[in-house]
């Protein structure tokens, strides 16, 4: 029987491994908005406001080896804006540094814009659309992946539009998307034993899942990864995202469903909690809120 995971359980920070920490820090700072927060021992912290929690962690490995093409790992992490506007600052902030986007869609739930970092790492940057916007079919979310209203979006800079603070406080990790070897071991993981709801199942070669109805808080696909293995260790790219849970409690019985299930768990002491491990080789951290 299905057991799901906390209702308000999100998704925390995302932290990468990076061969170059100046020159991808100051990526994240001057193209996405983030502010770094703290930097000791070689990782840089990156948030939407001084004193407040991160949203991308880098880790500064200068021999890092690349990851292999079609293998699995990150397929990218998504920076949740709280509005249109702000969104429309993104884009404007990302066109002003000189940088290229990768594309623009509308997914019916969201609005999204999408890049890599200077290593390759996919971002997309997104606004949601409220919930009572959503509408479901046959039992999912319906979901698409359309042209984006560019021109649309510009119209709602707000007057100051120039004037760039970096992004709004309340900014965060929506979503990771990740790239697995199969869909099956994955929803095994996710949803059988971490507990994740499946939320879209019909979008060819990607499944959907989130926590309280949410349109989804991880993304799988086999698009450029169908039966790859996970990259060599301390290869640059995901090194782990944060799943925060609600409590002690919720994620004292999550350990305990990655036991039973046979996943490889092991203690994490910053910040505390349990990396777990999933059949791709892609990494979590579950933490709980103070």
């Amino acid at each position: 029987m299905h057991v799901s995971i906390a209702p308000d359980t999100i998704v925390g920070p995302v932290r990468l491994v990076v061969a170059d920490l100046d020159r991808v820090s100051d990526f994240y700072e001057n193209t996405i908005g983030l502010r770094a927060v703290d930097r000791s021992n070689g990782v840089v912290r990156l948030g939407a406001e001084a004193g407040g929690p991160p949203v991308v962690e880098l880790v500064g490995r200068p021999d890092a080896p690349a990851r292999p093409p079609g293998s699995t790992g990150l397929f990218h992490l998504a920076v949740l804006v709280p509005s249109r506007p702000e969104l429309a600052r993104s884009l404007q902030r990302v066109a002003a540094a000189g940088w290229r986007f990768t594309g623009a869609s509308d997914h019916l739930v969201s609005e999204a814009l999408y890049l890599n970092d200077p290593e390759g790492n996919g971002i997309e940057v997104y606004r949601d659309r409220r919930r009572e916007e959503w509408r479901h079919v046959n039992g999912e979310i319906e979901m698409a992946t359309i042209p984006l209203d560019l021109e649309g979006l510009m119209s709602e800079l707000p007057p100051d539009g120039d004037a760039d603070g970096g992004v709004p406080a309340g900014t965060r990790i929506g979503h990771v998307h990740l790239q697995v070897a199969e869909l099956a071991s994955a929803e095994d993981f996710y949803a059988g034993t971490v507990g994740f709801d499946v939320t879209v199942r019909s979008y060819p070669g990607a499944l959907f899942a989130s926590a309280g109805g949410y349109h989804h808080h991880i993304g799988m696909n086999t698009w450029n990864s169908a039966g790859g293995s996970p990259p060599p260790p301390g290869s640059r790219g995901l090194d782990w995202f944060e799943v925060v849970l609600p409590g002690p409690g919720e994620l004292a019985r999550e350990t305990e469903r990655l036991e039973a299930g046979g996943a490889c768990v092991e203690q994490n002491d910053d910040p505390a909690g349990v990396l777990a491990t999933d059949p791709s080789g892609n990494r979590l951290l579950l933490t709980s809120r103070s």
